[in-house]
């Protein structure tokens, strides 16, 4: 994992932040890409002083797919590793009853994460070398009546994430997915999640920074998540469909 730059697509969330300053105490260059790149001029100065490596913002925006190749050919170089870290949550009740919301989230959350890793997928295995870190979520393990359209883009997501990974596996490029949990973050502010449950930016960064290092393929966090959602997962249908979880 020694050097190369790290791209974080989705650089200006809590856990694009997290995961960028991460790096960058490893000593990697950081880009942080993201829709309004001039909101991230104090944090690319403090990491690049904190760390003394180069720090700088792009502008991206995952919904704009006719864009992707042009953002990419404007890199300087082509990182080593890139971290996706885009996504919205949305309001289920809204999602329901509003088609262009849903479309919306489904497209933050799947269509254009997948695409853009997709094409960046096609550089490095040119070049033969890399890692691609998608962030998906638990809520893609399975469909649960309180936030089904969220979980299924996730679930697009994950399943998108594993084909790619077996595509590549004899290609020296690793393709790893990050199932979060609960995260604190301004996504779900004012929702109250389980203490237990519940993870900080700060631990998923570490987490994806240990598991770049291990090449490990699927990482819950926290690590309870796996245990949480092989019970969920092994509910029967005629059963689970009388939970509101």
């Amino acid at each position: 994992m020694s050097g190369g730059s790290v791209l974080v697509l989705g650089g200006s969330s809590d856990i694009g932040l997290a995961i960028a300053r991460a790096f960058a105490a490893e000593g990697h260059d950081i880009l942080l890409a993201a829709r309004r790149p001039a909101e991230l001029a104090a944090d690319c100065a403090d990491i690049g002083l904190r760390h003394g490596v180069k720090a700088r913002a792009l502008r991206f925006d995952a919904l704009e797919i006719e864009a992707v190749e042009s953002f990419l050919d404007g890199l300087e170089e082509l990182p080593a590793i890139v971290v996706c870290c885009v996504g919205v949550l949305g309001d289920q009740p809204l999602l329901e009853q509003d088609p262009l919301a849903a479309a919306g989230v489904i497209r933050a959350n799947f269509e254009g994460p997948a695409l853009v890793l997709g094409a960046l997928a096609n550089r490095f295995e040119a070049r033969g070398s890399g890692v691609l870190v998608g962030v998906s979520s638990v809520a893609g393990d399975r469909g649960r009546a309180r936030n089904y359209v969220y979980g299924a883009a996730k679930a697009g997501f994950t399943a998108f994430l594993s084909g790619l990974r077996n595509r590549l596996a004899s290609r020296n490029v690793h393709v790893m997915t990050v199932k979060p949990g609960f995260v604190a973050t301004r996504m779900i502010a004012g929702l109250k999640t389980p203490p237990a449950l519940t993870a900080l930016p700060q631990e998923v960064a570490m987490a994806v920074l240990k598991a770049v290092r291990r090449r490990r393929d699927v990482v819950y966090v926290r690590r309870v998540w796996w245990l949480v959602m092989r019970v969920i997962c092994a509910i029967p249908e005629r059963f689970f469909k009388r939970l509101n979880i």
